[in-house]
């Protein structure tokens, strides 16, 4: 019964999508941030608008009072630095950037570009500290660079955007001694195919059809090649960077139950198919190179080749694995025959990618999966593949050749937890909730002083006052929303 719902699955995500031959979205904006060139190319030959210039960028910046929002020039930037990094916007206040959307109903590929250089002379008694909003959306939570390990980070998101307009808003920490900035933004209206409804939920206990991931958003986490190098932006038709996956490759195991398995690659043409997945979800880059695990001899190999991704741990958060599979190593058609695990749980048995992609060899197609946060026990996502009781001697007997990882927006919009983004813009409006609390702490406890003092004066004995330290400790949404719970399993 099990193979058969997921088979079903699988089927349907086949046949019911369409693919397309060139994509070009509707919604691309590529704004350089703080910049007054009216066009700056990227080394993936993209153009980017100086948000400064005189052109239509100019008109995407909110920042209604004067010194709100600072332009900032790398003074030394590296020789070989990319040119969207020698320029950044800086702001002491809240700001946004608003964006036009037309294709609405849809997902959007929202990118933050974030570049560590030398701060202005403004702005040097200050620490980088923010929070990033987008249409009701906590994007990021007290961000600071100081956090990562690389001097250049881009996070991405893919976000469903139902109104005409997406608004980015980014906010400091605090009123004083912090500041937000970027160095760009993107905004690409994603194809439609990118994202489909239905998923299969993965844990210890259930592996069952879910719907409802077009109703999610996404923050991107991995997005790996299997089996090959890595993929630039400008080979890929929606700009996205795909990293080998040598640094996530678990080390052979005792008794050879782990492989690294062995890298293929091809030269040949990739097959899409309408139905199939479509080069907007992988390019070929990604299904012309595969690890994969092979019967040299008459018996069957008894290992699995596993992956493994960290920081997939968050207590009541969901998160998409997306794998992507395309057969260019078999020789003929049902010859391959293989397992899926995610987390250790059985994801799919005996997977025949032929039987899916209608005898094609070459011809990709992904399967969604979706897991707890709370089921990683270790903190880290596993995915494996390995032999299958009906895998042949003399043949290849598993194989993946692309991993993505997402995690899910809560159900309050939230990628960071139980905060949201209504808490802290009511935060900033208040003051920092981490100044206001101890102070009404402090006040409260002269006052209950003071009385004391007045109670002895007057000459009352045997009578106390009780009182219990003011928690400072709570989250803002507990505080203001303290039933609130995330989404369970199930439908999304």
């Amino acid at each position: 019964m099990k193979k058969q719902l997921i088979f079903f699955f699988f089927f349907f995500s086949f046949t019911a999508l369409v693919s397309s031959s060139y994509f070009s979205p509707t919604d691309h904006y590529l704004v350089s941030c703080g910049s007054r060139d009216p066009t700056i190319v990227d080394f993936d030959h993209r153009r980017f608008t100086g948000d400064a210039s005189k052109s239509a960028a100019s008109q995407f910046l909110t920042a209604p009072s004067p010194g709100r929002s600072i332009e900032l020039v790398d003074p030394n930037p590296a020789p070989n630095s990319s040119p969207l990094y020698r320029t950044a916007r800086a702001f002491t206040k809240p700001s946004r950037y608003a964006f036009a959307i037309q294709e609405t109903g849809v997902h959007h590929l929202v990118r933050l570009h974030f570049h560590r250089f030398t701060n202005s002379s403004v702005l040097e008694s200050s620490t980088p500290q923010f929070h990033v909003l987008a249409n009701g959306f906590l994007l990021l939570n007290n961000f600071s660079l100081g956090n990562e390990k690389k001097d250049v980070v881009v996070k991405e998101f893919i976000l469903r955007v139902d109104s005409d307009k997406l608004e980015i808003t980014f906010v400091p920490a605090e009123r004083s001694n912090f500041y937000a900035f970027v160095n760009a933004i993107e905004v690409i209206s994603s194809p439609k195919d990118l994202i489909t409804d239905l998923a299969q939920f993965v844990n210890s206990e259930r592996n069952e059809r879910i719907d409802g991931m077009l109703k999610s958003s996404f923050e991107t986490l991995y997005r790996v090649n299997v089996g090959g190098p890595k993929v630039t932006p400008f080979n890929d038709s929606l700009w996205r960077t795909w990293v080998s996956d040598d640094s996530y490759l678990e080390k052979s195991g005792e008794n050879g139950a782990t492989t690294l398995g062995d890298v293929i690659r091809s030269s040949g043409r990739i097959q899409y198919q309408a139905g199939g997945a479509s080069r907007e979800v992988g390019p070929d880059n990604v299904y012309n190179s595969a690890r994969v695990i092979k019967s040299l001899n008459d018996s069957v190999p008894k290992s699995n080749i596993t992956w493994v991704f960290p920081g997939i741990n968050e207590s009541g958060s969901k998160y998409l694995v997306r794998l992507h599979f395309c057969d260019i190593a078999s020789i003929g058609p049902f010859s391959l025959y293989f397992n899926v695990y995610v987390n250790g749980n059985l994801a799919y048995e005996n997977l025949d990618l032929t039987l899916i992609t209608n005898s094609l060899l070459a011809s990709p197609f992904y399967a969604d999966f979706v897991i707890d946060g709370s089921s990683s026990s270790s903190g880290s996502l596993t995915v494996s593949v390995g032999p299958s009781n009906f895998s042949l001697p003399h043949a290849v007997d598993a194989l993946l050749n692309g991993v993505e990882v997402f995690k899910m927006s809560s159900s309050f919009g939230s990628f960071q937890g139980e905060m949201c983004a209504e808490s802290v813009m009511r935060s900033w409006r208040r003051g920092n909730v981490g100044v206001v609390l101890p102070l009404l702490a402090a006040v409260f406890l002269l006052l209950t002083a003071s009385v004391i003092v007045q109670r002895k004066r007057c000459g009352v004995a045997g009578d106390t006052i009780g009182w219990s330290r003011l928690p400072v400790d709570v989250s803002e949404v507990n505080l203001k929303h303290p039933g609130l719970q995330s989404t369970t399993a199930g439908k999304l």
